[in-house]
């Protein structure tokens, strides 16, 4: 055990036999963020020693989607059932050695599905090649979590491990601005009520150097989010969590895991066949929990296209859709005239920072 596995190991108990309470509330926040920050640099001497991390993987089509969960859980069968990529299938641990990409076309979209290996517990730390694996679900647009129906304790279990990646399904960043200075003090501002005092606040940041600062927080968080905003390596994503192989189950076994997904699943989650149940409500929820928005285009004087959409994120307005197009039509753009419920009216003329509504229909007119 290295020294800084010892002393990891140290704070933790010290964390653990620390009652909380007012009186020790300053002294846990610092440890919590020492803690924070010797497993940053465990995981960058690893990575170092390691020889760097990371499957190759090239990003294509409107997003990327991860499949992840334990050996044998089924994601090389969902995602030939999704895409018809030839992912190997079999029913020993560790079939998937690399990543294997497919395509799902649904509404128009080319959603890019990666099926990666499968983690193990000790991921994190690096074990089955779990950085790697977990570098590409820092890189993704929506994890699909996968767990055994008759192992649903896998769900804990993985999502520890991808939670000390640094990876945070389905959260928003923490509303957090920290303005360094050269001098001044800490000045300690928030616009709703704090559980944290603003000693515990000082603490924490004085742990990670920051002495001089003015710092807003518009959230009620907890000493961990905190500790997550000042480390700003955090990678916030979506998340759904299907539980797999219920072709396979009873009913009572079905309800039982049921009830613990609604007890014990934080995300949304979904009951599924990899193998032969309908995958349709899957899709819509993968379309839905990516955002995207479908946009037609209309050439002037034609019929809109509406078999071939432009796929964009919910809240884009004309210049996204412009630079969608061609990177160049942003500069010749001239006006937009817009039939949908974006629009205030059938054929509105707009400007660039006109936002869009899913199947609005749109003519661009540019400079020649």
């Amino acid at each position: 055990m290295t020294s800084i596995d010892k002393e990891i190991e140290e704070i933790k108990r010290e964390i653990e036999e620390t009652p909380y309470n007012k009186s020790t509330e300053k002294h846990i926040g610092r440890l919590k963020a020492r803690l924070a920050k010797l497993k940053e640099e465990k995981a960058k001497k690893a990575k170092k020693q390691g020889g760097g991390e990371g499957y190759a993987v090239e990003k294509s089509g409107d997003a990327t989607v991860a499949l992840v969960g334990f050996p044998s859980v089924g994601k090389s069968t969902l995602l030939n059932s999704l895409t018809g990529a030839e992912s190997e299938v079999a029913d020993y641990e560790f079939t998937t050695l690399e990543v294997i990409p497919g395509t799902l076309k649904y509404k128009g979209a080319n959603i890019q599905i990666l099926d990666v290996p499968g983690i193990i517990s000790g991921a994190s730390k690096g074990k089955g090649r779990g950085r790697e694996v977990l570098s590409v679900l820092r890189n993704a647009d929506l994890l699909l979590f996968m767990i055994d129906v008759f192992k649903p304790e896998q769900y804990e279990e993985g999502m520890k491990e991808i939670i000390r990646a640094g990876i945070r399904p389905n959260q928003d960043p923490p509303d957090v601005n920290i303005q360094r200075r050269d001098r001044g003090g800490l000045q300690i501002n928030s616009t709703v009520n704090l559980d944290l005092s603003k000693d515990e606040i000082k603490s924490i940041l004085n742990e990670y150097g920051i002495i001089n600062a003015d710092v807003v927080i518009r959230e009620n968080l907890s000493q961990e989010r905190l500790i997550d905003a000042i480390m700003d390596n955090r990678v916030y994503i979506p998340g759904l969590v299907l539980v797999n192989k219920i072709d396979t189950a009873e009913e009572k076994h079905l309800k039982d895991v049921q009830r613990y997904a609604e007890e014990k699943i934080d995300e949304d989650f979904l009951f599924i066949s990899a193998a032969e149940g309908d995958l349709d409500p899957l899709k819509q929820l993968i379309f839905r929990k990516l955002d995207f928005m479908r946009v037609y285009l209309k050439p002037k004087g034609e019929e809109a296209d509406k078999e071939e959409p432009m796929i964009l994120g919910e809240g884009a307005d004309i210049g996204d859709l412009c630079r969608k197009i061609h990177r160049n039509l942003e500069d010749k753009f001239r006006y937009a005239r817009v039939w949908g419920d974006s629009a205030k009216h059938p054929g509105q003329q707009v400007g660039k920072d006109h936002k869009l509504s899913d199947e609005d229909v749109v003519t661009i007119i540019k400079d020649m």
